[in-house]
């Protein structure tokens, strides 16, 4: 089996015993991806603020791996609070543009750093 863990200064670094990805068998996995800046620092509590900051993280682990945006097939969403829903699906479509990956979104009790949104991706390597 090969595996390939990923790791890139352009997003946050694993604040745990994982990785940022890992490619394998010509697919990228990301790790959950939330509002830490690279230096680690998390934003201020402002959906809007935060979902471009996780998606600008998910773009530079994805691009890390030989992956884009492009490449994603599935996103996993997860908000502190559904009434976030319409704020977070804005962003994200102007971040996948006219690509439609598949998606699951669902509202958790909490996130890690008491973040308000945090998305995974499956994508495919170029």
């Amino acid at each position: 089996m090969n595996m390939k863990f990923v790791q890139t200064n352009k997003a946050p670094s694993a604040i745990g015993p994982y990785s940022q990805a890992v490619v394998a068998n010509g697919m990228v996995f990301t790790s959950g991806q939330i509002a830490l800046t690279p230096e680690g620092v998390m934003l201020e509590s402002d959906i809007a603020l935060q979902t471009k900051q996780v998606l600008q993280n998910l773009k530079a682990v994805l691009e890390e791996a030989g992956s884009s945006m492009g490449g994603v097939i599935k996103t996993t969403i997860f908000l502190a609070s559904m009434d976030d829903f319409a704020a977070v699906n804005e962003i994200y479509a102007e971040a996948f543009g006219s690509h439609k990956p598949a998606r699951s979104t669902v509202a958790v009790k909490t996130l890690p750093k008491n973040a308000l949104v945090e998305i995974d991706a499956i994508a495919l390597i170029k």
